[in-house]
């Protein structure tokens, strides 16, 4: 409340000041209005500039200085060369505000680079604005899992894009292999769709590191310069990283660690797909691709049948069950489920004629004597 009291206070100062001074030879009455105006701009990018972090302000303020400096050479260069006369002071006014307005924008964009935190003091809370970047990898880009993360709103912070991560992505669009045309068109895809979410950030990055070949270690110089994380699927990426120390958020990590948890013991039910590599195993997969090694199973390939889960064996590059099928209690069960029932004869509601009836009674009494004549012999 208290600013905006001030903020109106000095809208009214301003119009207050150009009512007495009537500084754009207008009436009293119109300049006060334009000054008015004037305040109001003033005060609304006042508010835009809060926003705006310290070290885009200061990157900004330098550029600015840098720019103005730059004009002011032009200018001398210009007075020299072009004759006295409007055009003159055009181009110097030009060139100012040119200078000005480029070293502005160069200069908030770079200010992202400055590491404030190592000056201490009230510049420390900078540095955790530094840990939020994520760095996407080629390989996430292209697996598409990470937009579906973000749209769920797990991934937080500034994510960053480099400029050769979509240079390579670019190489694998137009490859003559379709596989690889297509995987590249659906990288590009997942980077316009996390460009269209409002809730994320997304900063594509012109820094290149000459000296380094190779893109995964070009990642690894970036997150140190960024003190950020890299979101990659590269199992090989993720050691590398790890062994420089550097902060690595792996998706198949992620992905593992959101499967069902078996616990040795249980018995679960799956379909034999195919043969082990040892003697009388089968494989089956489950839902989420999870690999499941029976032993002996092999027998039962293209069965689904009752397993017992002996041992979960977890690793970064994912989940392995390993299971046994009891021989006996598995095949009663498939033997039974193969064999058909038995037809069951309906019951017919149509009367049995009296004739009948008599008929099997005397059958039945002749039959007595025969019977009882073979248990005497």
């Amino acid at each position: 409340m208290d600013l905006i009291l001030v903020r109106l206070l000095f809208v009214l100062v301003v119009a207050v000041t150009c009512y007495v001074i009537e500084p754009f030879g207008l009436p009293s009455k119109l300049d006060a209005g334009v000054g008015a105006l004037v305040g109001l701009g003033i005060v609304l990018f006042e508010w835009r500039l809060r926003r705006v972090r310290l070290t885009r302000l200061i990157g900004a303020a330098i550029g600015s200085i840098l720019g103005i400096c730059g004009a002011y050479l032009f200018a001398l260069v210009i007075r020299n060369s072009v004759p006295a006369s409007h055009t003159q002071s055009f181009l110097q006014i030009l060139v100012m505000l040119l200078m000005a307005y480029v070293g502005l924008i160069v200069g908030a964009n770079k200010g992202d680079l400055l590491n404030l935190a190592a000056l201490g003091g009230i510049f420390g809370g900078e540095k955790q604005s530094k840990k939020s970047y994520k760095i996407l990898d080629t390989s996430v880009i292209i697996d598409g899992r990470i937009a579906d993360i973000a749209e769920t709103g797990f991934l937080d912070g500034i994510v960053v894009t480099p400029q050769f991560v979509l240079r390579e992505l670019q190489l694998v669009a137009d490859s003559a292999d379709s596989l690889k045309r297509n995987r590249g068109r659906r990288g590009l895809d997942v980077l316009q769709r996390l460009q269209k979410m409002t809730t994320l950030q997304i900063q594509i990055v012109e820094n290149d590191f000459p000296s380094v070949r190779e893109v995964d270690l070009k990642l690894i110089e970036l997150a140190k310069l960024y003190e950020g994380k890299i979101i990659t699927n590269d199992f090989n990426l993720n050691k590398v990283a790890q062994l420089q120390g550097v902060e690595v958020l792996n998706i198949n990590e992620l992905a593992n660690s959101l499967k069902p948890i078996v616990l040795p013991g249980e018995t679960m039910r799956v379909f034999i797909l195919k043969e082990g590599k040892e003697y009388n195993q089968g494989v089956a997969y489950l839902d989420d691709g999870t690999m499941v090694v029976v032993d002996n199973a092999r027998k039962m390939i293209g069965k689904t049948i009752d397993v017992s889960v002996t041992s979960v064996l977890q690793t970064t590059a994912g989940k392995m069950i390993f299971g046994k099928w009891d021989d006996r209690m598995g095949f009663g069960r498939q033997t039974a489920s193969l064999t058909p029932p038995a037809p069951s004869v309906p019951l017919s509601t149509t009367p049995v004629p009296a004739a009948v009836v008599q008929n099997s009674t005397l059958d039945a009494k002749k039959a007595q004597p025969i019977m009882a004549e073979r248990r005497e012999d």
